[in-house]
Parts: C-alpha cells; structure tokens; sequence
C-alpha cells in the first residue's frame, strides 16, 4: 500500500467515512491513477478532465458510478493533498432527474405470494413495509425488532447514523413466524452460515428471482422495493418529512422527488 493511499484511508476514517464508502473511495482514486500510470500527486486537473470525459464518452459510467468518482478525486486534492484549489476542475455533474419505476400494489402481493420460500418472503416484506436500504437489512440482528414499541432500531445506516422505522403488525406477524421456523441467534437474515449475515448479493438475488417468478416485466431490485414503499406511503397520504426521516434521507434531495412523484399521480 502506498504512502499516499493509507493517508487517504486514514483521513477518511477520522471523518467517520463507513467502511463501505473508504472502499469505494479508495477505488475510484486507484483507478485514476491506473489509468496514466502515475500517483494522483504529478497529476493536473487536465488529467482530471481528460479522465473524465473517458469515464462519460468512452466507458459510459452510470451516474452513479460518475459521481462517486468526483466525490472522491475531491476529497484526495482536498483533504488528503490540501490542494483546494484543484476542487474547481472537479466539477459535479449535472444530474437527469427521472421519477423512480416503482411496483403497484397489486405487483408486491403478487411478489410476495408467489414467493414459497418463507425467509425469502419474509426479506422482500421486510424491504417493503420499511423501506430499509440492502446494506440495513445485512445488518439487521434479532435485537433490533422492539414488538413492544412496534418499531426496528436501524444501526448506523448512511451517514452512520441511528434510526427507528415503523414496524406494522402485518410485518411483525411475518417476522415471528420466520423466527418459530428459522430460530436465528443474532443475525435476523443469516447466510448460509449462522454466524454471518446475508449478504447484499443474496438479498439482490432473492429479489430479481422473486421478480421472475412472479412473471413482473420490472426488475425487482431492493431499491425498487424501497422506492415503491416510499410511493406508496405518498400515495397513502403521508407527509413527505416523515417519508423523509424514514427512508433515512437527511437533505432535501428527497422532497425534489417526493414533489415530482406527488405531481404525477
């Protein structure tokens, strides 16, 4: 590992960075720097540019991908190198706003009886009545679902922050028939070994062979489950703020889609 590369992780880890985010980060960095060959530090924000119209034009990167990138060049030259001055070469893109797919009503019932497998069914219900994001459910443990409070205690989600979602009933009677069968120790979802979790491609699988079987033309993804929990609850009539801390959002960015969502129905 070079010098340059544990200084970022380090200046990383004292900000609180997950160890998700460090990763990708550290990727992105490595990757720039692979593609000429030489450390970040002999680099110019020609190089920059010329890297990222490689990323848009000739690797056709998602946005998701883009944007991340730019996050982390920005946080090298800034944090790392103390170069502020290179952050006005490392502009943000602008981004297409395009109301999410989601499923109906009738789609998630669908899903959810076509599906045999009851710990398969009891992870898509999950996503669904609370809108958790893949990386939550990995993390969810037995402890987390307080019945008494009809409420599940998310730990250090994004942003590394603490939050209760809503446990309805119709979930909770789900979840306590899955643990008479399952009996989990400590991992709510475990892998194929107890001691670990499910993973984040487990759950993604569960959810697209879910999809195919039930014969649905949208890709069922764990974030389309989440998107169709947030429409239907705007739907329902819920207010966008409480939609809002649900999800977990802490910006605004959330109300510009609610808003949007809320205009086409």
């Amino acid at each position: 590992m070079t010098t340059l590369r544990q200084r970022m992780i380090e200046d990383l880890q004292i900000r609180h960075y997950s160890p998700h985010t460090i990763e990708a980060y550290v990727r992105g960095v490595a990757r720039f720097a692979q593609h000429f060959g030489k450390s970040p530090e002999h680099l110019t924000p020609d190089h920059i540019r010329q890297y990222q119209l490689y990323l848009v034009n000739e690797q056709k990167v998602s946005w998701g991908v883009f944007i991340q990138t730019v996050c982390a060049l920005r946080f090298l030259y800034l944090k790392t190198l103390g170069r502020s001055w290179m952050i006005d070469f490392i502009p943000y893109p602008r981004r297409v706003r395009k109301l999410p797919v989601v499923l109906s009503q009738a789609e998630v019932q669908t899903l959810l009886q076509i599906t045999r497998n009851l710990k398969h069914q009891t992870i898509l219900a999950t996503i669904y009545a609370t809108g958790l994001r893949v990386s939550e459910m990995t993390a969810l443990r037995v402890q987390d679902i307080d019945s008494s409070r009809q409420v599940i205690l998310v730990r250090q989600g994004k942003g590394r922050k603490d939050r209760f979602v809503m446990l309805s009933p119709a979930l909770l009677t789900r979840l306590r028939r899955y643990w008479q069968v399952y009996r989990p120790a400590t991992h709510l979802f475990a892998g194929d070994r107890p001691q670990f979790p499910i993973s984040a491609a487990g759950i993604q699988y569960i959810c697209q062979h879910a999809g195919q079987n039930a014969g649905l033309t949208k890709a069922v993804t764990p974030h389309l489950l989440r998107h169709s929990f947030a429409t239907h609850l705007l739907e329902a009539g819920t207010d966008l703020r409480t939609i809002q801390l649900l999800l977990g959002h802490t910006t605004s960015v959330f109300l510009l889609v609610g808003f949007l969502a809320l205009m086409a129905i």
